[in-house]
């Protein structure tokens, strides 16, 4: 039977929307797969792993209503291998699924629809605001890269989303670094604050494709939801209490001063060709009128580069995780970077100039 008829890219298209939260491999073999349906003449794709689930819409379709399940990564697999401009065929029969495209044949499994498994989406709703995609990936993209991977502190495994008055703040740390972006928004709310998945960050970033349009979020209870373009996403929240970030952002750090971000990249990129590769550590010396990074390891080896930095204060010596250092110059726009030290055993202060609504606290270490 007879069930799409398409061309590659309107098929192709949606189901990337979606198969990025699939597991190859899961312990319930239907959730390796994505429910496929058309209804009242409307193709729409939905997958979930439980934790979170994504429903976007599709192309149209005259052959009538369907709904099915098939492996989501094959299916994904075979639609990119075929040329942008083919036309793909579907069939159903005898719980089978063909994927035609010119003299190319593809015989999938099918599991039953019935069984696929959806997040029961809580009906109650605490806060709501709309705010334009590209604001939205740009607070992401300031802060993501700060989350924790596989923290015992699972609160730490995610990221801060507070909204409070007209603010909306991120903030992410892994416990050796925190990053912190805000935005107005133009609705006034009571503090609502939730910690959403690595997971949902990571896909949400990726949907986030169109600049100009708004993205809609829901603080539901124990969820949140984000409608933009034709895809919404329900995903569960971390239960946990997040560290209170304003207590380890320092406030009296003295020694201040502004330099290009290109540059400062540029030299920790070079230097850290010879860092050690377990620790990765840098030693920024400062000292008046000069910026100097240093990089050494276990033979012996060792890179030095000099920049010239406005400042005139007291000498000090300081050591970083270069990675740490790197992550927030490649994440921030803007030609200059502003750094705040104290002395070398307090946290360090990143700021772009002119601009309150972003901040990165880094922890020294020892060399």
């Amino acid at each position: 039977m007879l069930i799409l008829q398409t061309s590659r890219d309107d098929l192709l298209k949606p189901l990337q929307a979606v198969t990025g939260i699939v597991e190859r491999k899961h312990t319930l073999p239907i959730l390796s797969n994505v429910l496929l349906e058309s209804i009242n003449g409307k193709i729409q794709i939905l997958a979930t792993d439980l934790e979170i689930q994504i429903h976007t819409h599709g192309s149209d379709n005259d052959k009538g209503d369907f709904r099915i399940t098939t492996n989501a990564k094959k299916l994904q697999d075979i639609l990119r291998a075929l040329p942008d401009d083919a036309m793909v065929q579907l069939d159903w029969a005898d719980n089978r699924l063909t994927l035609k495209a010119g003299k190319s044949r593809f015989n999938l499994q099918t599991l039953p629809a019935e069984d696929f498994p959806t997040m029961n989406v809580a009906n109650t709703t605490n806060a709501t605001f709309a705010v334009s995609q590209e604001v939205f990936k740009n607070l992401i993209s300031q802060v993501q890269y700060s989350m924790a991977v596989q923290d015992i502190r699972y609160y730490l495994n995610g990221l801060l989303m507070q909204v409070e008055g007209n603010q909306l703040r991120l903030v992410a740390t892994d416990g050796h670094r925190l990053s912190y972006s805000a935005s107005t928004i133009d609705v006034d709310l009571p503090k609502t604050e939730v910690i959403l998945p690595r997971k949902t960050v990571l896909e949400l970033n990726k949907l986030l494709t169109q600049p100009k349009e708004n993205i809609t979020v829901e603080l539901l209870d124990n969820q949140v939801r984000f409608q933009c373009n034709d895809t919404v996403i329900v995903s569960k929240i971390i239960d946990g209490k997040f560290p209170d970030y304003n207590r380890v952002i320092p406030l009296d750090n003295d020694k201040i001063f502004v330099m290009n971000r290109m540059a400062l990249l540029g030299a920790l990129e070079r230097s850290a060709i010879l860092a050690n590769e377990k620790f990765r550590g840098v030693r920024l010396q400062l000292s008046a009128g000069i910026l100097r990074v240093v990089c050494s390891n276990n033979e012996q080896e060792e890179a030095q580069e000099e920049l010239e930095i406005a400042y005139q204060g007291e000498e000090l010596e300081v050591a970083f995780n270069i990675a740490f250092l790197m992550d927030v110059l490649r994440n921030t726009a803007g030609d200059d970077i502003q750094l705040a030290f104290g002395d070398a055993t307090r946290s360090t202060l990143f700021t772009i100039p002119n601009q309150a609504d972003f901040k990165y606290i880094v922890m020294p270490m020892r060399i």
